[in-house]
């Protein structure tokens, strides 16, 4: 997978989030912008927004349905939400395994 098109992907989705929310501190987003839990800039409802909008776009660009949150996501000890890039690693390995 192309991890560039994935980051590209969900940084763009954040910013669109940002123009929704009015929050200027995603409007700059790149790889280390934290997104959800300690300080992090979104909250459980504009998580999941996020997460749909992001499988949508993912179906678009790469053909593939995957689902970001899901009970692997929710267990793992370092969350794929914390942060754009924790995301776009999380996403880019559950494109390998469909």
């Amino acid at each position: 997978m192309d991890k560039e098109k994935i980051l590209n992907l969900v940084i763009e989705s954040v910013k669109d989030l940002s123009e929704e929310l009015d929050n200027e501190s995603l409007k700059n987003s790149d790889i280390n912008t934290k997104l959800y839990g300690r300080d992090g800039n979104l909250d459980s409802l504009t998580l999941v927004s996020l997460i749909t909008d992001l499988e949508g776009k993912i179906y678009e660009q790469f053909k593939k349905e995957i689902v970001i949150a899901d009970e692997r996501a929710m267990s793992q000890k370092r969350s794929p939400f914390k942060d754009i890039n924790s995301l776009t690693d999380y996403i880019e390995q559950l494109l390998q395994e469909v």
